[in-house]
């Protein structure tokens, strides 16, 4: 996948360079600027351009470069001109590490991630989000070692509905909140509440299994389904939506009413949409709808224009919803607020 997904950015950026076009610098952007750790291509390019995610318009890869969309501390980005065009331009550090084939996340100390992977990693490692039939015919922990109400890493369970065939390994997850489309009210899915990983021991009605890590403790009606062992992404492409979109934020991430900057929201719209990991979408506050006490008619109503509150980029997609991260936001965001395609 990471491998496909370099050649693809290859190619994009290829045409960026070819075809580059004019963009909104910074007033007081640097000539050059040297990636440390804990550096993001997003906040590198905010320091040159007005819109960040612009960067792939003027990006210039140099094909004496492998792989020049990889990022490494110790790089050099510079701006410069050609033909009259403002391009950024990379050239390798002697502190940059060559990136090893595979599908796994590249760790922090190499290459540098497009987004806050700080922000985002719970979210890409667990599914999160499943089909509103999965949980419900999933196995289930029927009981616990010693009768214990909850169970922790090192504990035994056991598991009813596992098959003669099971995998050797499983995640352990809780139902958690619904997700409904904010306007329809039709059922996208459910929240899996990630609990830990178990190892069959076993196999048997019920099966015995081992509790090898634990973020939460495991109780009895717990789900359990079977790890894949994908690997995920760090580096996300970002790109306009062609097709029109309007969505809603139906959930946000941590429990609370409002967020902001670099936290992670969830909305009604999904691969069914046309999302794909990588869009940017416009967020909007919206209008609130308030009695008009003014006219002589007291307590006509009237909704308020949505007020445009920042721009959010999509990194995990699912049929009916994704989760997508704020990159700016003007306004503090909550459940209801729209979201768009970006112009």
């Amino acid at each position: 996948m990471l491998r496909r997904l370099c050649f693809a950015l290859f190619l994009l950026l290829s045409t960026a360079m070819q075809t580059a076009v004019a963009v909104e610098l910074n007033a007081n952007h640097p000539m050059q600027h040297v990636v440390v750790k804990g550096d993001t291509l997003w906040d590198i390019s905010g320091r040159f351009l007005q819109n960040p995610w612009e960067w792939p318009k003027i990006w210039h890869a140099n094909s004496q470069i492998k792989n020049p969309h990889l990022i490494y501390p110790g790089d050099v980005i510079s701006l410069v001109y050609r033909d009259g065009q403002a391009m950024l331009e990379l050239s390798r550090g002697p502190s940059s590490v060559k990136l090893s084939p595979g599908v796994r996340a590249t760790p922090l100390d190499k290459a540098i991630s497009t987004i806050p992977l700080s922000a985002i990693e719970a979210f890409l490692t667990q599914p999160q989000i499943v089909g509103a039939e999965v949980l419900p015919m999933a196995p289930y922990v029927v009981a616990t070692v010693d009768d214990r109400v909850l169970a922790a890493a090192g504990d035994i369970v056991y598991v009813r509905s596992l098959d003669e065939d099971a995998m050797a390994n499983y995640s352990v997850f809780r139902p958690g909140k619904t997700y409904v489309d904010y306007e329809t009210k039709q059922l996208l899915g459910y929240e899996a509440l990630y609990g830990g990983n178990a190892t069959v021991l076993e196999i048997g009605d019920p099966a015995t299994l081992e509790l090898n890590n634990s973020t939460r403790e495991v109780k009895v009606g717990d789900r359990l389904l079977a790890i894949e062992d994908e690997g995920y992404e760090v580096n996300f492409f970002p790109k306009t939506l062609r097709e029109e979109l309007d969505g809603h934020i139906i959930s946000v991430a941590g429990g609370v009413t409002y967020v902001g900057q670099h936290q992670v929201v969830a909305i009604d719209r999904g691969s069914n949409d046309y999302l794909e990991e990588g869009h940017l979408l416009s967020v909007y506050k919206a209008g609130k709808t308030i009695r008009d006490d003014v006219t002589e008619q007291r307590g006509d109503v009237v909704t308020l224009p949505d007020e445009y509150a920042g721009v959010a980029m999509v990194f995990k997609v699912f049929e009916g919803l994704s989760y997508a991260i704020l990159m700016k936001s003007n306004f503090a965001v909550e459940v209801g607020d729209k979201v768009k395609g970006l112009e």
